[in-house]
């Protein structure tokens, strides 16, 4: 879960990023980003009030019934979560979950979130650090069944 000062909450909140920010869709979902000024993001430094980057998501009805619903928005609120402190702060984020999202797997929603991420310039080219590719077998490899002998 994220901690309540990374989250939106507010409809207000919501209503500012979807009309101010910049978009970058993906097939699955869809990603609306606010950066704050640098400027104004300079001052928060000197009055202490530096905001964190925070995060909501909309996930309606389309995606599928309520298990659906919640299950997407699980896996999204994880994979954001994983990635909020590589944002800058002060950055706002709606991720609005699209239909084919309820039978995408998490590696699938990682991949748009962090295309969607790298296209808006707030995810560098590299791969965050829990999504490292796991290391595959060669196919002409014999199988291993856990024998150490």
């Amino acid at each position: 879960m994220l901690p309540a000062a990374a989250r939106l909450r507010r409809s207000e909140d919501f209503r500012v990023v979807l009309r101010r920010g910049s978009r970058a869709g993906r097939r699955r979902l869809v990603v609306h980003a606010l950066t704050t000024d640098p400027s104004e993001a300079a001052d928060a430094v000197h009055s202490n009030t530096v905001s964190a980057a925070r995060a909501g998501f909309v996930v309606s009805k389309a995606v599928g019934n309520s298990v659906v619903r919640h299950r997407v928005s699980r896996r999204l609120r994880h994979l954001v979560s994983a990635r909020l402190g590589t944002l800058p702060a002060g950055t706002a984020l709606v991720v609005r979950a699209l239909p084919p999202s309820s039978t995408a797997s998490s590696a699938e929603l990682g991949s748009d979130l962090d295309a969607a991420l790298r296209r808006l310039g707030l995810l560098s080219s590299r791969r965050p650090a829990g999504d490292a590719p796991r290391p595959t077998r060669p196919a002409d490899a014999a199988p291993d069944h856990g024998s150490a002998v």
